[in-house]
């Protein structure tokens, strides 16, 4: 895999996973173009209320942050795509062929943590508040992961590797 210059975070809404996710990878990898989207995302939305207490709390402002439906240009030039789940994964590379072998899961295989396949984050919108917290705790999890990865490319999984998991 080449280097990453542009990282893609993406979910469905753009209003809670991605734009936590996002704002991690930005502090975490300061060099690159760290953006989220969404696959259904309504243009304009703000983030969940719930997400931005949280990660208010965390040190991290979503307050500024609307929501955007995946823009193909942007799916075009990211050099990986992070999905929150396997669904997203498979749809983005039935729906848009070209992306295969950029796209993966944020939840990586970690075989010493349990997780042969890797791990789906789940969606806590309209949730409480616990469930945020869990699903940023996935999140912080496979962001520490990635940026691993990141780190030493030769590491990187196919993108195969998870394609019937």
């Amino acid at each position: 895999m080449t280097p990453v210059a542009t990282l893609l975070v993406v979910c469905i809404g753009n209003l809670c996973r991605s734009p936590m996710a996002e704002a991690l990878f930005r502090v975490r990898l300061p060099g690159i173009d760290v953006q989220s989207a969404g696959i259904g995302a309504r243009d304009g939305q703000p983030a969940d209320p719930h997400a931005v207490h949280l990660m208010r709390e965390h040190g991290f402002d979503l307050a500024a942050h609307r929501a955007r439906r995946l823009p193909p240009a942007l799916g075009a030039r990211a050099d990986l795509i992070l999905t929150m789940d396997l669904a997203q994964k498979r749809w983005l590379e039935q729906c848009v062929p070209a992306l295969r072998g950029r796209v993966f899961r944020l939840g990586l295989p970690d075989p010493a943590a349990g997780l042969p396949t890797g791990f789906d984050v789940p969606d806590p919108y309209l949730g409480p508040r616990a469930a945020f917290e869990h699903s940023l705790r996935l999140i912080e999890r496979g962001v520490d992961a990635w940026c691993a990865r990141i780190a030493s490319p030769p590491s990187l999984p196919s993108s195969h590797s998870e394609s019937n998991r």
